[in-house]
């Protein structure tokens, strides 16, 4: 078993964990290579997935390795793969707070640091599009741009990273905020921050944040 789809296994169990999937619906896959990825399969309980369920395709679509037919957003794991070079992971979740600004098709603001720092700012609408098909995959990429979270309109949330366990904690971050949100504007309105404060945070998270040795 490699690393990558113990990784994937280990995901969906938080996923779950974290009630930011319900059923057989989201999606995770992996970068594998310039023009390959592993990705969940369609349709299966998260609960009993095992590693060798988990199916490689290539971003046209083509199974590589694996028994059962891939999630049915391969497209748009592919779009995003294709798009992104630096995107090596896809998490798609479909969390009760951020649905709810999927729904209402209505982006998240940049109010809090920490996700404008894993986000690199607000979380933005692609417009609606059947799920499953390329439209959905086109507007994503479009709408996601160069950061790392995507809401998809009347479906639900897409975060991206170098590895799953940050395009996770994207997913995580953008929860919590989209519920915090909600919340404060029962208070009154709520602030966005700068574009400059903004773009300091977001280099800051990507260059410095996290531990790292001092210099004696």
């Amino acid at each position: 078993m490699t690393a990558g789809r113990k990784e994937v296994i280990e995901t969906t169990q938080l996923m779950c964990r974290d009630n930011l999937v319900l059923g057989t619906w989201g999606n995770v896959s992996v970068r594998e290579g310039e023009n390959r990825m592993l990705i969940t399969p369609s349709g299966m309980d998260y609960s009993l997935l095992t590693p060798e369920d988990l199916v490689s395709i290539s971003l046209d679509g083509q199974v590589l390795e694996g028994f059962w037919q891939p999630s049915s957003e391969w497209r748009l794991h592919a779009a995003i793969f294709a798009g992104r070079t630096d995107v090596g992971a896809i998490v798609h979740t479909h969390s009760v707070y951020a649905t709810a600004f999927a729904v209402a098709r209505l982006s998240i603001p940049p109010v809090v640091e920490d996700m404008v720092q894993v986000v690199g700012g607000g979380v933005d609408v692609a417009d609606y599009a059947l799920p499953g098909t390329e439209q959905l995959a086109k507007n994503a990429v479009h709408s996601l741009g160069a950061k790392s979270a995507v809401i998809l309109a009347s479906h639900g949330l897409v975060g991206v990273s170098a590895t799953l366990n940050e395009a996770l904690k994207v997913c995580q971050i953008v929860e919590k905020t989209a519920q915090a949100v909600l919340f404060a504007r029962q208070l009154g309105p709520v602030y966005s921050l700068s574009e400059d404060d903004i773009m300091k945070m977001r280099s800051f998270y990507l260059t410095s944040y996290g531990p790292g040795k001092r210099g004696r």
